[in-house]
């Protein structure tokens, strides 16, 4: 599929007044600013036990937008992290949270600078990249945000048996707070490591999901890990339960938190693990990865059902060229590749060849594609001809898209982040 049009990347978002957006360092201002995101979600304040447990942290970097008498109206902040790309290469990347504007101060362009100014101070410490999860979809194309992988929503019943040739091996064990603490963060992050869209986590996110302040204190939440028959730990699970009806015999539910593994004999594992907890008629989980074939490992294939499919990480890309020179590329024919980035005012272009990718501003390119529709490729979630096949990606020289397939595929685990945050 290939065009002569010339390419209309998305236009940048319009001049507006400018608006004040400053950084905020005292604790005071940051936790305004975080009461301010909760009511855009239609919650109450923070409470001051939440807040002091695991409320902020001196490694962010947090933003408030001011109207004239100097109230916060807007907020944003990031913690840093690295961010696993095919390959197994990591980068250093923002991951941002808390972005609100409140609701009688919106449509007016202060999240728009906002996320110019974060985006643009991130890009200044070094960072490659921003990650975020998106509460709505429409909202961060426009800043060159878009979906780098998606997941699947699925529900298993509890009893479900196992094919005996499914994966097995290892044991399971539960593990209560001090010890989740002390094993999960190194434990995560190893993991993490060999999965394109894997990132690593702050302290605090580990204390706000394993030590939980506020209204969710008293939340039940198990914890397990699994271990290889080599005696190395090699998977997790957490999980809450989703309490049932006696009145209308509806059972309790286990609610998937998170789930990661190594491979198919922790994956089996943990899942074996879940679907026989008793007291339960199933097993939630949500956005969980592409490549967690279950019903393949059970008897019936039926008791486990995709529910629906979800969006898992938005990729922002600050600095292309070092991005594209990171990660690893499979054998191809060449092809010359121009991004542009409409929000940041940017366009490269570059050669994607031998494993490498090298600036190429004075080539014609063969493929076009906006920053933010680049991220649907970029971790290997969609191929750059079905990006093409949908008017995401303009093809100038024919062919050149089922070459950039070969080039963008590596082999290795679908992309999923699996980290809400």
């Amino acid at each position: 599929m290939s065009t002569d049009a010339p390419f209309a990347p998305h236009p940048a978002p319009p001049t507006v007044a400018p608006h004040t957006v400053r950084t905020l360092t005292d604790p005071a201002d940051r936790r305004r600013a975080f009461d301010l995101f909760l009511g855009t979600l239609h919650h109450g304040p923070i409470t001051d036990d939440a807040w002091e447990a695991h409320g902020q942290a001196a490694e962010e970097h947090w933003l408030g937008v001011t109207d004239p008498s100097g109230a916060i109206v807007g907020s944003a902040y990031s913690f840093p992290t690295r961010l696993t790309l095919p390959g197994g290469t990591r980068i250093p990347a923002a991951a941002v949270s808390g972005v609100g504007v409140r609701p009688d101060r919106t449509r007016a362009g202060r999240l728009t600078a906002l996320m110019r100014a974060q985006l643009r101070a991130a890009r200044d410490r070094g960072d490659v990249a921003a990650v975020l999860r998106a509460s709505e979809a429409t909202i961060y194309g426009r800043y060159g945000y878009g979906v780098a992988s998606r997941g699947d929503h699925v529900r298993v019943t509890t009893g479900a048996t196992w094919r005996p040739e499914a994966p097995a091996g290892g044991a399971v064990r539960m593990l209560d707070p001090d010890e989740a603490t002390a094993l999960l963060p190194d434990l995560q992050e190893r993991l993490a490591a060999h999965r394109p869209g894997g990132m690593t986590r702050s302290a605090r996110w580990w204390r706000r999901v394993l030590r939980p302040a506020g209204p969710s204190a008293g939340e039940y939440k198990g914890v397990a890990v699994h271990t290889g028959t080599d005696g190395v730990d090699d998977g997790f699970v957490v999980w809450g339960v989703s309490e049932g009806d006696l009145a209308t015999g509806a059972t309790d539910e286990v609610r998937l938190q998170q789930l990661w593994a190594a491979g198919p004999a922790a994956t089996a594992g943990l899942w074996r693990f879940l679907t026989g907890l008793d007291l339960a008629g199933a097993v939630i989980g949500w956005v969980r990865p592409l490549d967690e074939d279950l019903d393949l490992m059970l008897t019936d294939s039926r008791a486990h059902r995709v529910t629906g499919r979800g969006d898992d990480l938005w990729l922002r890309l600050l600095d292309p060229g070092a991005a594209l020179s990171a990660r690893t590329w499979g054998p191809g024919d060449p092809v010359v590749l121009r991004v542009h980035d409409a929000f940041l005012g940017d366009t490269g272009t570059w050669r994607l060849a031998g494993g490498a990718a090298e600036p190429a501003a004075a080539a014609d390119p063969d493929l076009e594609c906006t920053v933010d529709a680049l991220s649907a490729a970029f971790l290997g979630d969609r191929s750059p001809s079905s990006l093409v096949a949908a008017g995401r990606w303009s093809e100038r020289t024919p062919g050149a898209a089922v070459r950039a397939d070969a080039l963008f595929a590596v082999p290795g685990p679908a992309p999923w982040c699996g980290t809400f945050f």
